[in-house]
């Protein structure tokens, strides 16, 4: 027995790194389009170049690497390609910092030599991340590495722009957009973050230059009203009838402006008058269309007031609400103010708040686009799993908006659109003209802006494989067979992802779309940095093991329901590892080079039930994976592995692997219990692929890759719904005797006696099995009685239709135990006490956290039970003091 075979617990440290290695050493990810086998492919969601791996990611690479192993053993030609995303604001926001801390701003240095620091940055630290990955067991096609900037994705992007741009679904234009001052960029509405925020709401006078009356104003903003060019209200509401068409002065500008109606004013808001700024609103900017209102701009790019805002010019716009507040206050012109909650947008990289601009960006159509890409949902084409996540998709995308793809900063795809200085033509094209196609002037400058990030993610699932070229990859592998995410970029990206996909392929680019939920800590909060409760996943692989870590992750990613990630859950898991470990140091005990690979023609009662109940576990992990439930696929195989296989088929085989039986019988039990185990080791590889690595090679004879092994197959021959019967009601008779000997506190090395009351048909089974018995329920014999026995001094419990008895006479000391038992119903009782007070109090149950009053119910219930078991009890043991 070598020293791996002698160490009594998995140590994961030794064997995930010389694994991996391996598995690459091997090119067992490698895909090649040539080789036979239906294909399945997945694009990883490129995580930002910028990233370090964070438990979203852990959860969704688990998940993917589950899918990837599956199929490839299923024999299908399998596809997992890796990538990282250029990441435009998060990258720069990286570089620009790195340059402060030297002293050098990116302007002074200049946009070319700021775009080799960056890509320098990336050479040396971008892409950290897929380390990362690789030690999670990413079984990733790594030779097929993509970034989102690399030559054949910039050919791509630029490629697609033109192609949109040509169709009339790219323009450019004035229009409101998201800006953050910070960034110095655009932002679509998708990436502004929108944050609860304690503010006020403030009740303006505007008077009429008549003097007469005035109207007031409700607004969030007083620092925008420095640019109103109206005001106006809903030509339904009664309170302004014969009033519309006024002219009112702007207070402290003194500038004259009209009382107006439009639809669009909610009478029910304030006093259902609003003011129209139409630099600064995307409702108000509308309405200046509609009435041609001039735009006024009093907010400039980072934040400060413009000349346009009069005395205010220069102050920060915070700084400008409180100076105008007071400046209105002087005058008499602030009717009320009142305390208010409101959402307000937060840039989603630096968390800035957002100001919205008048400005001229790149716009992407997208109504004609998402139609194609609603309608293959609709139909089947590509499936959102779960289903309730498919209604969301509908609202988002047939009350889309045109999607804003210019932003203000220099790391990215610069847009491929030259300007003409001679005549003002602007010329988009994938590469760049020599000269102006109108003019033929020389002096063309190319469009300063570059894509939005997601512009290019939206490509990726067809830029990977070769498009625009029909390459090999191409042809073999799109459309793509699901693709794993998480919901809360279901709009950023795979709605984007449907709509370019099919633009430019004609085919949605995934069959499947799985959602899965966040991962939380242990009391269910969202980890963030400033509630201190972020788990890294590389402490929690170091702590415990990658596989007990995955496990955990599957064990517990229910679909729809969120992940709530504890050290009690992963402690369990690594003992689960440690199990199996254990499990395969059993086998290898007993197996060896001669051991069969065939199962033989007589097989026991108990090997009959064990490869039965194989079988099914081999088509409830299946059916879980191909579901995408992926707890119930782990649970199946945890409670089959555990639970069957190793408290009860190990024990139950053990005098057949004995010296004492015959060399037919040992060499028949060995071959059933190594085919059992290797079965075992291959329906688990997906979810644990280091650990089953590891056991795999330990086992008896020549080995190749657990992963280049077929994945099992249920045997309905194998199948015996009789064999579980029977033998689930003799394990539950087992159970039953050590229910009882835990409850009155038998000790272990007591031999029992049992009888086994029922009629004769019932207990033939358990007649015929009786050693299994005597040995797993630790009895010294047992006695079969018919249903006229009267258990009078007897502990009993009732399996089915049998009643299991056990004679107390001489088993333990009734006093002492009677007294043991009272002390246990006293501190129990004195405990629900204390827990049903706390839930009877109005204040501990509206007051603490809910997971605290949770805790506190299900206490309550289990001591419930408690009392009830210790209470019948204490009635048994008394009857033998009376």
């Amino acid at each position: 027995m070598g020293a791996r075979d002698q160490e009594k617990s998995y140590d994961p440290s030794v064997t995930e790194a010389k694994w991996y290695a391996y598995w690459e050493r091997l090119a067992l990810f490698h895909a090649d389009p040539a080789l036979p086998g239906d294909p399945y492919c997945i694009v990883i969601p490129p995580p930002n170049v910028t990233g370090s791996l964070h438990m979203g990611h852990a959860l969704n690479v688990t998940l993917q690497d589950v899918l990837i192993r599956y199929h490839r053993m299923l024999g299908r030609n399998v596809l997992w390609l890796p990538g990282t995303d250029h990441a435009g604001i998060a990258t720069q926001n990286v570089v620009e910092r790195l340059l402060l801390s030297e002293g050098i701003d990116r302007r002074t240095l200049g946009r070319e030599k700021f775009e080799e620091r960056v890509w320098k940055w990336k050479e040396e630290s971008g892409g950290f991340i897929l380390n990362q990955l690789k030690r999670l067991g990413a079984a990733c096609d790594w030779e097929r590495e993509r970034f989102t900037m690399d030559e054949g994705l910039t050919r791509a992007v630029r490629e697609a722009f033109v192609r949109l741009y040509r169709k009339d679904l790219v323009y450019r234009g004035r229009y409101i957009i998201n800006w953050c001052p910070r960034c110095h960029t655009a932002l679509s509405d998708l990436e502004v973050a929108h944050e609860e925020t304690k503010g006020g709401l403030y009740y303006i006078r505007y008077p009429e230059l008549s003097g007469r009356r005035s109207v007031v104003v409700a607004t969030t903003r007083p620092e925008t009203m420095l640019g109103d060019t109206a005001v106006a209200v809903n030509p339904n509401d009664e309170r302004y009838a014969g009033r519309i068409g006024a002219t009112l002065r702007l207070p402290l500008m003194n500038r004259p402006i009209p009382l107006l109606s439009d639809e669009m004013v909610d009478p029910a808001f304030g006093t259902g008058a609003v003011k129209i700024t139409p630099a600064h609103d995307p409702n108000d900017f509308e309405v200046a269309r509609r009435h041609s209102l001039p735009a006024v701009r009093v907010i400039d790019d980072s934040g400060k007031m413009t000349a346009e805002a009069g005395a205010f010019a220069g102050m920060d716009r915070f700084a400008c609400r409180e100076a105008v507040l007071e400046s209105l206050r002087k005058e008499g012109l602030v009717e009320k103010e009142e305390k208010y909650l409101h959402n307000v947008g937060h840039c989603y990289r630096c968390r800035t708040v957002v100001e919205p601009t008048e400005s001229i960006q790149w716009f992407v159509k997208t109504k004609p686009l998402a139609e194609p890409a609603i309608r293959a949902v609709r139909t089947g084409e590509t499936r959102i799993v779960p289903p309730s996540w498919e209604r969301t998709y509908f609202d988002w995308m047939e009350n889309i908006r045109d999607w804003c793809i210019s932003r203000q900063i220099w790391w990215g795809h610069r847009i491929p659109a030259w300007h003409c200085d001679g005549c003002g033509l602007t010329m988009v094209e994938v590469d760049a003209p020599d000269r102006c196609s109108s003019c033929g002037a020389g002096n063309l400058r190319q469009e300063e802006d570059v894509l939005d990030t997601w512009f290019s993610s939206a490509l990726w699932p067809f830029s990977t494989l070769g498009w625009p070229d029909r390459t090999e990859d191409f042809s073999r592998y799109y459309p793509t067979s699901a693709l794993v995410t998480g919901f809360d970029i279901l709009f950023f990206w795979v709605a984007r992802m449907m709509m370019m996909g099919i633009a430019f392929t004609g085919k949605a680019p995934f069959r499947d779309v799985v959602i899965h939920a966040l991962v939380r800590d242990a009391k269910g909060e969202k980890m963030s940095k400033t509630r201190g409760n972020v788990i890294d996943p590389l402490d929690l692989m170091e702590r415990y093991g990658t596989d007990a870590f995955r496990f955990t992750l599957l064990a517990l990613a229910a679909q729809g329901r969120d992940i709530r990630m504890s050290d009690e859950r992963l402690e369990g898991y690594r003992n689960f590892m440690n199990k199996l470990f254990q499990a395969g140091r059993f086998v290898r005990m007993h197996a060896d080079g001669t051991t069969a690979r065939t199962l033989p023609p007589d097989l026991s009662v108990v090997d009959r039930w064990i490869l039965s109940r194989l079988q099914r576990a081999i088509d409830e992990v299946r059916k879980g994976i191909e579901e995408y439930r992926f707890n119930e696929a782990s649970s199946a195989f945890y409670q089959f592995t555990w639970h069957e296989f190793c408290d009860w088929y190990l024990e139950m085989i053990k005098p057949s692997l004995l010296p004492e039986a015959s060399a037919e019988t040992r060499e028949n039990q060995r071959a059933v219990l190594l085919h059992v185990f290797e079965t075992i080791l291959r329906l688990s590889h997906p979810f644990l692929p280091f650990l089953t690595e590891e056991i795999w090679h330990l086992l008896p004879g020549e080995r190749g890759s657990i992963l280049a092994e077929a994945y099992p197959a249920a045997n309905p021959e194998w199948a015996d719904v009789d064999v579980e019967e029977d033998m689930g009601h003799l394990m539950e008779v087992i159970r039953a005797v050590r229910n009882i000997r835990s409850e009155l506190n038998v000790p272990p090395a007591k031999r029992v006696t049992i009888r086994l009351k029922g009629q004769p048909e019932d207990l033939a089974f358990l007649r015929d099995h009786e050693e299994i018995i005597l040995r797993l329920a630790r009895a010294a014999k047992v006695e079969h009685r018919g249903p006229e026995y009267i258990p009078v001094e007897d502990a009993t419990a009732v399996v089915n239709d049998i009643e299991v008895c056990l004679p107390l006479a001489g088993l333990i000391d009734f006093r002492k135990e009677a007294l043991r038992l009272r002390k246990e119903i006293e501190r129990a009782n004195a405990e629900f006490s204390v827990v049903s007070a706390k839930l009877g109090n109005e204040k501990f149950v509206e007051n603490a956290p809910g997971d605290i009053v949770e805790a506190h119910r299900i206490r309550q219930g289990d001591l419930e039970q408690k009392l009830d078991s210790l209470s019948r009890n204490l009635e048994l043991v008394t009857r033998y003091l009376s």
